[in-house]
């Protein structure tokens, strides 16, 4: 790992998300009431910068936000609340988007997403220069000439989610990331072909896999829990936050998993996407 923390950012969306934690989740036509409830700026852009925040003590993030009170309030909470460089423009005429998300007793998360998907473009008005010789940079979405800036950085690491952008400037990450039970994000995967140096598929309390282009790889173990499960939400993009992580600091892929894993495994066992991340005086 290298003797300073590595320089990372995030190229990609925020969601405004509102929370309900409930016993279970409702079956069709019924009714069910909150035991508590909350609201954050969320998405996988947002979760994973504040975690890469959290480990390397500063995160850029480029990101767009709705011309909207939400979209304002987004960025600024991330700013004020979780430490975060944020690099936002508010896409006139354009509504924030939104999230609903239930949180049952089995720490499981269930998502309705709300509105249009907006992320960064080239073109907009953002301190792209910032990301010239940056050590990591997360990708959860944005356009061709976002996707050129991503590449200035040393290491690209890719949601499966979106690869539209990266495809249309041809931008190869060096890795890229998906759920092994997301149907989407395999697909994205396989839209960007056998180029990335390593592809990742999560698997849950499973741990996962990872394939090399030279044909190598392997598996990695979950890591013990910190404590006792609460809720799901922003598990993944935590863990995608420590890869990038890692691998900007120098490590091998298989240590950078492994200190994947322990974001992961922290997220879960705290209430929201920022209860409970890893932080660098855990490392």
């Amino acid at each position: 790992m290298t003797a300073q923390a590595p320089r990372v950012a995030v190229v990609g969306h925020i969601e405004w998300l509102d929370f309900a934690v409930v016993d279970h989740l409702p079956t069709a036509g019924e009714i069910v009431t909150a035991e508590q409830q909350f609201a954050v700026p969320a998405g996988g852009g947002a979760v994973a910068a504040v975690q890469l925040r959290q480990l390397a003590g500063r995160a850029d993030f480029f990101t767009v936000v709705g011309d909207d009170e939400l979209g304002a309030r987004s960025a600024r909470e991330l700013t004020a609340l979780h430490g975060l460089d944020v690099h936002a423009v508010a896409r006139p005429g354009r509504a924030q988007r939104r999230a609903f998300t239930h949180l049952d007793r089995n720490a499981e998360r269930t998502i309705t997403v709300l509105g249009e998907r907006l992320v960064p473009s080239g073109e907009e008005p953002l301190p792209w220069e910032r990301l010239d010789g940056a050590d990591a940079v997360y990708w959860t979405g944005g356009d061709a000439g976002a996707a050129r800036a991503a590449r200035r950085a040393r290491v690209v690491v890719a949601s499966g989610r979106a690869p539209e952008g990266l495809m249309a400037a041809g931008v190869l990450p060096d890795v890229v990331i998906a759920s092994a039970s997301d149907e989407k994000e395999r697909a994205g995967i396989a839209t960007l072909g056998p180029g990335p140096r390593w592809t990742v598929l999560t698997d849950g309390a499973r741990g996962g896999s990872y394939l090399g282009s030279d044909g190598a790889g392997g598996r990695w173990e979950a890591v013990a829990l910190p404590g006792t499960p609460v809720d799901a939400y922003g598990c993944g993009d935590s863990f995608a936050a420590g890869l990038t992580y890692g691998l900007g600091a120098g490590l091998e892929i298989g240590a950078a998993l492994t200190l994947a894993a322990r974001c992961g495994a922290w997220c879960l066992c705290g209430r929201g996407p920022y209860g409970n991340q890893l932080s660098a005086a855990d490392l």
